[in-house]
């Protein structure tokens, strides 16, 4: 089964803005991954090509990376995700775009694991991040994002 997920925005601000949350990932202060509400994303070491690490159950390592514009993580768990997560950004229109990007093949378990669970807690936690950017960047999310009811039961399912 092959997955392509894309979580996109539009942000106010210059690509250099926005790269610089992708170069602040996992560390000190990281502005766009939305922990504590989420497992933190942690690597064995400052980000770049080699480091390995993950969130929660999700473990992956750095396989590219051009600082302020782009980096690329291969899965190494959970068992049967198969590819790469990624997050980019590109100039725009009155600012630019920030993307992240899920491509694999789901052998296995996965097949179950991820349309039942995986994917819904994805898409959440990468809103999160998304209006964590463009706060970041100075501007201002008209819709926040808000958890469903079921992404709400499987965080306290997980979380038990």
């Amino acid at each position: 089964m092959a997955v392509l997920n894309i979580h996109e925005r539009s942000i106010p601000a210059q690509a250099e803005a926005v790269g610089e949350l992708i170069d602040g990932l996992a560390g000190a202060d990281d502005r766009l991954w939305p922990a504590p509400d989420w497992p933190r994303m942690r690597f064995d070491g400052p980000l770049a090509v080699g480091a390995s690490g993950g969130h929660g159950p999700v473990r992956y390592q750095v396989v590219q990376y051009l600082p302020g514009r782009w980096v690329r993580f291969r899965f190494s768990a959970p068992r049967g995700f198969h590819g790469f997560h990624e997050f980019t950004v590109d100039p725009a229109d009155g600012g630019s775009r920030l993307r992240h990007t899920i491509a694999m093949r789901l052998r296995g378990p996965a097949r179950l694991t991820w349309p039942l669970a995986f994917r819904r807690l994805h898409d959440a936690l990468l809103e999160e991040a998304l209006d964590r950017a463009v706060r970041a960047c100075g501007g201002a999310v008209a819709t926040p994002a808000r958890r469903s009811p079921y992404v709400r039961l499987l965080r306290l399912l997980v979380h038990r």
